[in-house]
């Protein structure tokens, strides 16, 4: 299995997306932790419905806690 086989991200033009290169999940780590987000995958993995308009660890947070109630 590689990387674009679990992929969930739907930002299918982004540089860092797998189906751009051969580098897996590595660009995209490196860019999110450049900029202190987290990977929308981890997002798509405990959000339902509703739109993202950031990735901070902040707003993660907020979405697991708020599944927890």
């Amino acid at each position: 299995m590689n990387s674009i086989d679990f992929c969930t991200c739907a930002d299918h033009d982004c540089p860092m997306h797998p189906t751009k290169h051969d580098k897996g999940c590595t660009p995209c780590i490196e860019k999110n932790l450049r900029f202190g987000e987290i990977p929308s995958c981890f997002f798509n993995a405990v959000k339902g419905e509703e739109k993202l308009t950031s990735y901070y660890f902040e707003d993660f947070a907020k979405l697991v806690m708020g599944k927890l109630d």
